[in-house]
């Protein structure tokens, strides 16, 4: 029998619950059902040693070190060839980092935020984005004394070290700037579907140069002397030896055609690519390449950096950084430290870890994350295509089940040292169940699928299944419940025989994530949390005090229940749902957050930064401390307006202490229409006025904030 189930989905759609409507409305909340966002003091998550690697989106040497930086996490430091890294990210609070750009003593790094600074070799980064009207940079060059970034709005370009920028793209075709080098006075941009613009008055006009240029989708550039390089998507490497007045194909020896980054070493010329080969070297400015990728194990290089005889390659596909000291003859894996890794499904078997990853298959740790190990061997190759995720996995009995991309189940017994495969006959699985002795898997564009052997065959069962795409599951005693992207909720009471929909009260139809505690059923949707205490008859918003709506997951440790969400952590509840508290401190604000209980402890796999883990014990530190906070705090907040026809809302509420309040609105999309206060207030009561006479008639949401303290709830608004 499997023990645990860990339900995961990556499908996205965004719709906002709605509400009941009464009037008037009056709603009261004592402490009872007071939101707090209170940590258990300063216990907090761990990151775990691992996974190690992810995607390496920049690569720079400055001073003694190599840089990376990543999909996720911010920026990395070697200060011995790589064979370890540390965070340097104290200032950066942009996780995504696209290139890195060194000018002496000085490092910048364009990030999906922008610009950041350091001129202390990344001790510490500053942002300086003044001017910067689109901040994803994607680009950095500097020619003469001006810094040009490139972005998905075009160019900008500072003369004063980035404290201020401007525009500079009269000319751009094509706004969405992928790369910049600079040669000389002038500088060059490409573009994606503009091909390559050349400036020579520091952005002041920019002019296409792209004669001969067969591909205009132009994603890396290199300056060495008078030769200029271009990379492009399907057209390979071209060659211009008059300043962009022409070019030329130079792929003679060159097997694929995306070229995506360009490192230089004197005569040396490498290329990054997406293909059999990922790295090609050229001796002879481009006339021919040869492949140097012995050692390399992912077939796609984002990034290049190169000095002397060493040289770094980043990988996508979570492969992490590579390494070679002999120009490229043979590599070695060199990640030690980097934990970027896309965690996409945990699993815990009692103290043994599972996590599964985009790129980088499954792997297992016997010891609460102190040490990790691949355990991909015995996978069938074609099943570790680095296309493929593992999109989740269940564990239990010394069982582990995980679902690859479109390839079906594997199963092992022996902690991944070995697996098995069968297949499904249609769909891609996103989620696991157990009900005793059989296995339940939910698939996407599939439904619902059994097994009672074990894995080895699976039966289709979806008769009266309306919308296939099934991305989560949950069984309660008899009843099997099956979550949708877009369809809602469905039950089957003849362990899947029929289907019937079950989704009265839900104002959001995706179902992220399902689980079930005593006879009450959870559904993590894309507008919060819903329970249902009659088996889905009917279900009712379970929101209080969770500030981040977007759930992914759950795991449930005794009558604990934990929410991971995206972009906002972990909640919990002790109270079957009647509210939640924030269980979050030391996690990072990452996309996705997939949760797993283990026997003591709490895991947490973040897509773009590795496994963080918690002890239990903590999270029962944090109920109390937050009992306690309710009782100091005492807030009463009343909620009223004052007839069917009124045009205002009133918000009454009474501090016991001075303290930061902020109350906002936001209508059924998220979208913020409101805000009411952000001010410090004195101790005692206060009452705010929305004056709501050119709002639509319709349902919206207050959100207050006293401290680190608030609340979410719904208000209807009748004309």
């Amino acid at each position: 029998m499997i023990g645990k189930t860990a339900n995961n989905s990556r499908v996205t759609f965004a719709r906002r619950g709605a509400c009941m409507k009464r009037s008037p409305v009056q709603l009261i909340l004592g402490i009872g059902l007071l939101v707090l966002f209170a940590n258990a003091g300063h216990a907090q998550w761990v990151q775990t040693n691992g996974p190690y690697g992810g995607d390496i989106n920049a690569l720079a040497f400055s001073g003694a070190g190599i840089f990376a930086g990543t999909e996720g996490s911010g920026v990395f430091l070697s200060t011995n060839n790589g064979a370890s890294w540390s965070a340097a990210n104290n200032g950066l609070t942009a996780g995504y980092v696209s290139c890195l750009m060194v000018s002496g003593d000085t490092m910048y790094a364009g990030t999906g935020g922008g610009v950041f600074v350091s001129t202390n070799n990344a001790a510490s980064w500053t942002a300086v984005n003044s001017g910067l009207t689109s901040f994803n940079v994607m680009a950095l060059a500097k020619s003469g004394g001006a810094i040009f970034a490139g972005t998905g709005g075009g160019v900008f370009v500072s003369t004063n070290n980035g404290t201020s920028w401007s525009a500079a793209d009269s000319g751009l075709s094509s706004l969405n700037v992928m790369a910049l080098a600079g040669n000389g006075s002038a500088i060059f941009a490409g573009t994606w579907g503009g091909g390559v613009f050349l400036s020579t008055n520091n952005g002041g006009r920019w002019t296409a140069v792209d004669s001969g240029l067969t591909s205009l989708n132009v994603m890396a550039l290199a300056v060495n002397g008078s030769n200029i390089f271009a990379g492009t998507s399907g057209g390979g490497v071209f060659l211009s030896v008059n300043n962009g007045t022409s070019w030329t194909a130079a792929n003679n020896g060159l097997t694929s055609r995306n070229v995506q980054c360009f490192a230089v070493n004197g005569s040396a010329i490498f290329a990054g690519t997406n293909g059999n080969s990922p790295v090609f070297l050229s001796t002879d400015n481009g006339s021919s390449w040869t492949a140097v990728d012995s050692g390399i194990t992912i077939d796609n290089v984002l990034s290049l950096a190169v000095k002397g005889s060493d040289i770094f390659a980043g990988t996508f596909y979570g492969g992490g950084v590579f390494h070679s000291a002999n120009n490229g003859t043979s590599w070695t894996a060199v990640s030690n430290g980097i934990t970027n890794s896309r965690i996409l499904s945990i699993a815990t078997d009692d103290s043994d870890v599972y996590a599964g990853t985009w790129g980088g298959g499954i792997l297992f740790s016997a010891d609460k994350g102190t040490s990790w190990a691949a355990v991909n061997a015995g996978i069938p190759a074609y099943k570790t295509d680095l296309y493929a995720g593992v999109n989740c996995l269940i564990a239990g009995s010394g069982k582990v089940f995980a679902a690859i991309g479109g390839w079906g189940i594997l199963l092992s017994t022996d902690k991944g040292l070995s697996w098995t495969s069968e297949s499904i006959s249609s769909g891609s699985v996103y989620c696991f169940a157990a009900k005793g002795d059989t296995l339940l898997a939910g698939a996407y564009r599939g439904g619902v699928f059994f097994s009672a052997s074990n894995g080895t065959s699976w039966t289709a069962a979806n008769n009266g299944l309306t919308d296939s795409d099934v991305v989560s599951l949950a069984v309660s005693g008899g009843n099997i419940f099956a979550g949708t992207s877009s369809g809602g909720i469905f039950r089957s009471v003849n362990n899947g025989t029929s289907w019937t929909a079950v989704d009265s009260g839900l104002t959001s139809l995706t179902i992220n994530a399902l689980t079930a505690v005593g006879g009450t059923v959870f559904a993590g949707t894309s507008s919060g949390i819903f329970l249902s205490a009659d088996n889905g008859a009917r279900w009712t918003a379970s929101d209080s005090g969770l500030t981040h709506t977007y759930v992914t997951s759950f795991a449930v440790s005794g009558s604990r229940i934990f929410a991971g969400t995206t972009g906002g952590g972990v909640f919990l509840s002790a109270n079957n749902g009647v509210s939640w508290i924030a269980a979050d401190s030391g996690l990072p604000n990452a996309s996705y957050t997939y949760l797993a209980a283990g026997d003591s402890t709490l895991y947490a796999g973040i897509y773009g930064s590795g496994v963080w883990r918690r002890p239990l014990t903590e999270m029962t530190t944090a109920i109390n401390q937050s009992a306690e906070r309710a009782a100091s705090q005492q807030l009463r907040i009343k909620i009223h307006s004052l007839s069917r026809g009124s045009a205002a809302a009133i918000i009454e509420f009474s501090l016991s202490h001075s303290d930061r309040v902020t109350v906002s609105i936001y209508n059924l999309a998220g979208r913020e229409i409101a805000s009411l206060v952000n001010d410090f207030l004195g101790s005692g009561p206060h009452s705010i006025r929305w004056n709501t006479r050119n709002i639509a008639a319709g349902c919206y949401t207050v959100r207050m904030k006293v401290g680190s303290d608030g609340f979410i709830k719904s208000i209807p608004i009748l004309h």
